[in-house]
């Protein structure tokens, strides 16, 4: 058995079908940071654990909850509140530990946009690490998300997860990339001005992960990015077989990338009161 840990800040229309996708474990601890919504009262109407730990960022509360968080297994498996686990998955991961050949897999995620799997334009198959022995991983920062440090080698799993993005609407997708979009400001500038693309792992990588993370770097460096990434993915990889939900995705995407560009200009050219954990970056070329 493994225990399944779920993050949440204020997700009181996403928790309850969330953690009933999750009772195939039975040791589910909620973490929670500091929802003034109904998230953790709904949480406790289950048979499951929950925690509050104010949000610092990705990596912290990731690292925070591994370390200081008890689990009653040594494997656990992660999810956000708008994913879900599904009975296939829960029986691979249970066949995974019992022979274990890494310290952690990684699960691809099913992106459920608009009622509907866009499976081209969402680069399927995007591979996230959710299964892990918890003593042998930590996280770190990177934009406005976060990178996993492993001690030991990974693999992947066959089956995936559903994620159901913008399930709470359009308004809280847009509010939540705006706050994004200047950490992948901050984290562009630094890798501009001090990162370099790593073009082994870019044209020969062992893995998903380490070629789209190569070609992340790499596309930070491209003229009209937007523009870019949406003909990439709505006519290279696809999305326009997605139908609407895919052209929708992709454009929403594409905005995502301006507004990254908006705020990369905006710290590059900020006046002389600019709050003091930006001012190094203002005089980035």
């Amino acid at each position: 058995m493994f225990s399944i840990f779920i993050l949440t800040h204020n997700e009181e229309v996403e928790i309850a079908a969330c953690i009933e996708s999750a009772l195939l474990s039975d040791d589910v601890i909620v973490v929670d940071s500091l929802s003034d919504d109904r998230t953790i009262s709904i949480a406790e109407s289950y048979p499951v654990r929950t925690v509050q730990h104010k949000f610092e960022s990705h990596g912290k509360q990731r690292t925070w909850m591994l370390r200081s968080v008890p689990a009653k297994y040594d494997w656990v498996y992660i999810l956000e509140a708008d994913e879900r686990m599904t009975p296939e998955l829960f029986q691979e991961c249970l066949d995974t530990i019992q022979k274990a050949e890494h310290a952690g897999y990684y699960v691809a995620e099913r992106v459920m946009f608009m009622g509907k799997w866009i499976r081209r334009s969402t680069q399927y198959p995007r591979y996230q690490l959710r299964l892990f022995q918890r003593e042998k991983v930590w996280f770190t920062d990177y934009g406005h998300t976060e990178r996993e440090v492993v001690e030991g080698t990974t693999g992947f799993l066959e089956e995936t997860y559903p994620h159901y993005t913008s399930g709470k609407g359009f308004n809280r997708w847009i509010d939540k990339h705006n706050r994004y979009s200047t950490n992948e400001a901050i984290e562009t500038l630094r890798q501009l001005e001090s990162g370099s693309v790593n073009w082994n792992a870019l044209l020969f990588g062992r893995s998903e992960v380490d070629r789209r993370r190569a070609l992340k770097d790499f596309s930070l460096r491209l003229p009209f990015r937007p523009l870019i990434r949406f003909v990439y993915m709505y006519f290279l990889l696809g999305g326009i077989f997605d139908g609407y939900p895919g052209f929708t995705w992709c454009l929403l995407q594409a905005f995502y990338e301006y507004l990254i560009l908006l705020k990369v200009w905006e710290l590059k050219n900020l006046p002389i009161e600019a709050p003091k954990q930006v001012e190094s970056l203002r005089n980035v070329k």
